[in-house]
């Protein structure tokens, strides 16, 4: 790159460098690009990904020494909010895996389908799946847990497959934009220095409208059925009892480090005495749980790093003033954030992946523009949420297919609480009610 690059990272940093921006078209190139070509979106690991549009950054600006890059790259990486993340990333994992160990999961769903009269159980599956997902903060695991179920209920009842199969989506997903303990809610409230609770509450409210409005088109569609479900289902009520707790707890404004940890050791301590697993077997969950949270703790490393490296070089800067050129108010910030991780959610595949590469962007436009740090936090989460459960190729609808046994496409066209979530905070923003 040579005289032309120096000349290049040198230009006013007030006016932004869109060069800079370097490393995340080489991200998109190897990501997006590799994923069409191999037909599979899961064919080249995110963080790999990431790794090369790490080393991308640092080979940029020549005028600067590479330890002086590394050391840029180590700061955004140490930030305040970074670290509590990454620590919160951790003990996350660790109450959901002893949780779902213990059998809290299992006893959720048959609690729910042993309650729940047939001719509702479309509307009772779209519930049951925002209990679990708001519980155990991950969509995918609620998928995996619910969406057998939901076969076998849809079979019984003569309701199309893809209909109940996207109640068990569409519910996974609020809790996915709303749980206390998601990955996805962490980073956008650690990302905009918001409180979890302050964000939760913000959000609340559209998801809840939402998720009635969905109720009542699921009942219309598939509550009519009258046929018995000759099934019997055990649970343990005691072993939900952590779920609660952890809910109750974060709403109350404790703080989400001490509540998850004693979520886990309440978990725990009932496994231990149903008979679930011993103490040996509890400390393995916890390593399990804290383990199965690392390929999403190196993504955060690398793009927390690789930001800062941008920012540096005046990229940040670019964005921020392109955005501005296209707004002149809070509305058209809001709306300018919410297509900014919408489109990096539909390029990443990620919605994760999209909150922390936009969270930087958003908390400078957030500044700007005077918008309150839970505002932005929420609306990061909900539209990287709303695409990651539309799009086709995106876990959430791939894994529900595959166990499903249908296409995609097939359970799209009943999205209903996806959809009606991005419609509502895009009114809610133009309103000016959010």
């Amino acid at each position: 790159m040579g005289i032309q690059e120096e000349e290049i990272i040198n230009l006013n940093k007030s006016k932004g460098n869109i060069f800079a921006l370097i490393p995340l078209g080489v991200f998109l190139l190897i990501y997006l690009a590799g994923s069409i070509i191999a037909n599979d979106f899961y064919k080249i690991p995110v963080g790999v990904a990431f790794l090369v549009s790490a080393i991308a950054a640092l080979a940029m600006n020549r005028k600067k020494a590479f330890e002086e890059k590394l050391e840029t790259f180590c700061k955004g990486v140490g930030k305040v909010d970074i670290i509590l993340m990454l620590l919160i990333f951790v003990l996350a994992g660790a109450f959901a895996q002893v949780a779902k160990d213990m059998g809290a999961v299992d006893s959720t769903v048959n609690l729910g389908l042993s309650i729940l009269p047939a001719n509702i159980m479309v509307v009772g599956i779209f519930i049951i799946a925002c209990f679990i997902s708001l519980s155990i903060g991950t969509s995918v695991g609620t998928i995996v847990a619910l969406t057998p179920v939901a076969v076998s209920i849809a079979e019984k009842l003569g309701s199309p497959i893809g209909l109940v199969v996207a109640a068990v989506v569409g519910g996974a997903m609020f809790g996915d934009n709303l749980s206390m303990i998601s990955d996805t809610t962490i980073a956008a409230s650690r990302t905009q220095g918001s409180e979890m609770k302050d964000k939760f509450r913000c959000n609340f409210k559209l998801a809840l409208l939402a998720a009635v409005i969905s109720v009542v088109i699921l009942f219309m569609l598939g509550g009519k059925g009258n046929a018995l479900l000759d099934t019997e289902y055990t649970y343990n009520i005691i072993k939900i009892v952590p779920y609660i707790l952890v809910l109750s707890g974060a709403l109350l404004g404790g703080n989400v480090m001490v509540v998850l940890t004693f979520g886990t050791i309440v978990a725990g301590t009932i496994g231990i005495f149903t008979g679930s697993f011993d103490i040996w077997g509890f400390v393995s969950s916890v390593s399990t749980g804290m383990l199965n949270m690392g390929e999403l703790i190196i993504i955060t490393i690398l793009v927390s790093g690789t930001v800062e490296v941008i920012k540096a070089n005046g990229g940040i800067d670019f964005i921020i003033n392109f955005i501005k050129s296209k707004i002149n108010s809070k509305m058209g910030a809001k709306l300018g954030v919410a297509a900014l991780v919408s489109i990096v959610d539909i390029c990443t595949a990620n919605n994760t992946v999209a909150i922390v590469m936009s969270g930087p962007i958003a908390k400078e436009v957030g500044d700007e523009y005077e918008i309150e740090p839970k505002k932005m936090a929420s609306i990061l989460d909900i539209f990287s949420c709303v695409f990651q459960g539309i799009i086709p190729y995106g876990a959430q609808l791939l894994m529900a297919a595959g166990i499903a046994g249908i296409s995609s496409f097939e359970i799209m066209q009943f999205l209903f609480y996806p959809y009606i979530l991005g419609v509502i905070a895009l009114i809610a923003i133009i309103i000016k009610k959010f």
